[in-house]
């Protein structure tokens, strides 16, 4: 029987090693991807992001952990695609400037493609600039910034600035999120939408494109 409380451990420990192999070994017994990575790897990252708001943990954990996640994401993703196979849009995606911090966001990479989208990561510390490049070269449905660190907030209400300034904020639909935002701050700031976690963004992603 898997465990999944014992995958969520290892996962706040940063324990590659013990994470992977619970992960595979729970695929060999038949358990769908999916179910792995919301029982398993999902409730450990947010423990860690709770450690982490509460200052409990710091950079480095953060770090670890989401190697030990991003190690198992990566050995779940053929299973994610195969359970998700319908195609449902193209999503951009960075954490915003001044916040290097990517763990949540990979596992919204992760879910993402698992329910048939296709992402383009552009990584941490995203300038709005970079954000507004990548809106204007691709043809984006929807455009999602992470923010993990309260600081770095105001940054995503600036890159929707720069969208607007630049003539582009038509063009895609605006999706942010992170551990210190919440649905009101999205709205004040004039996003689409908010999501608090993974699964979360898969639904409202699809609903915002009117898709089930």
């Amino acid at each position: 029987m898997v465990n999944f409380a014992a995958i969520s451990r290892a996962v706040v420990k940063g324990d590659n090693d013990t994470v992977f192999q619970l992960a595979e070994k729970a695929l060999d017994d038949g358990i769908p991807a999916g179910e792995i990575l919301n029982q398993g790897l999902v409730p450990g990252i947010r423990k860690v992001g709770d450690l982490f708001a509460r200052g409990e943990y710091f950079l480095p954990e953060l770090i670890v952990s989401g190697e030990a996640v991003s190690q198992a994401l990566e050995l779940l993703e053929p299973g994610l695609r195969q359970e998700h196979a319908s195609f449902m849009g193209k999503f951009v995606i960075g954490t915003v400037q001044g916040d290097v911090h990517d763990l949540g966001k990979n596992i919204v990479v992760m879910m993402l493609k698992g329910n048939g989208w296709e992402v383009t990561d552009l990584g941490v510390d995203v300038t709005p600039e970079d954000f507004c490049a990548a809106v204007r070269e691709g043809d984006f449905h929807i455009l999602g910034m992470s923010s993990l660190l309260t600081m770095t907030m105001p940054n995503a209400a600036r890159t929707i600035e720069a969208l607007q300034a630049a003539g582009l904020r038509d063009k895609v639909r605006v999706m942010v999120g992170g551990a210190p935002t919440t649905g009101a701050w999205a709205a004040e700031i004039g996003a689409d939408a908010h999501a608090k976690d993974g699964p979360t963004t898969a639904k409202t992603a699809a609903a915002l494109i009117g898709k089930p």
